[in-house]
């Protein structure tokens, strides 16, 4: 089964978020076909998370992890970081106050 590319699952990602009416928009555009994507989680009160996608070498699942949280100017270093090392990395920024990132539903955990 052939993979998605980036680009692709990053618009399907922002088109999902906007029917929740969750604002979204991308920072950092990635390569369009294979490049990695980090979703920030920005929660409107000083706070943030952002979330990696990992490779379960046991199951061969995809799922989310965290890669960091807490203070948003923290989680931003974080960013930023990941970002000098990876230039072909995609950094998509949602803000809600609830919290909501859907990356737990289906379709896009794979």
């Amino acid at each position: 089964m052939s993979r998605l590319t980036a680009e692709f699952w990053v618009h399907a990602y922002l088109a999902r978020l906007r029917v929740m009416d969750i604002p979204a928009f991308v920072v950092a555009h990635g390569d369009d076909t294979g490049g990695a994507v980090l979703v920030k989680l920005n929660t409107l009160d000083g706070q943030a998370a952002v979330f990696q996608r990992s490779f379960d070498l046991m199951s061969g699942a995809r799922t989310w992890v965290t890669l960091a949280e807490g203070d948003e100017r923290d989680v931003d270093q974080t960013v930023a970081k990941q970002r000098s090392f990876d230039p072909d990395l995609w950094v998509i920024e949602v803000e809600d106050r609830q919290g909501r990132h859907l990356l737990d539903e289906p379709g896009l955990k794979d």
